[in-house]
């Protein structure tokens, strides 16, 4: 079942996962994220235009897969972002019942 995420948090969330390894969008769809491929493609295409992200193409089965690769940038940006959910979960974890800041 698909969700709808933020687009800042989707990206941050791309951006993690392929921190990890290199996908290809489906398998991003399939196996890491919960959102539907025609929300995904265009995401995966801004941030290689963004330079955050690169790409090459690997055979498989008599075609070629398109791979993502997390770049330098991508990296420095998937920083900013996990320091902006850390603050932001910290607000609302407090905001819920007082919970300690992991900051």
């Amino acid at each position: 079942m698909a969700i709808q995420i933020p687009t800042a948090l989707l990206d941050g969330c791309v951006l993690g996962i392929l921190n990890h390894a290199d996908y290809y969008g489906y398998a991003l769809v399939q196996e890491h994220i919960p959102v539907s491929e025609s929300t995904m493609y265009p995401v995966l295409r801004r941030l290689k235009k963004a330079n955050l992200l690169t790409t090459y193409d690997e055979p498989y089965q008599g075609r070629n897969r398109r791979y993502y690769q997390i770049t330098a940038e991508g990296q420095a940006q998937l920083t900013e972002v996990q320091h902006e959910w850390l603050t932001f979960k910290n607000q609302i974890d407090q905001l819920l019942g007082g919970v300690e800041s992991d900051a």
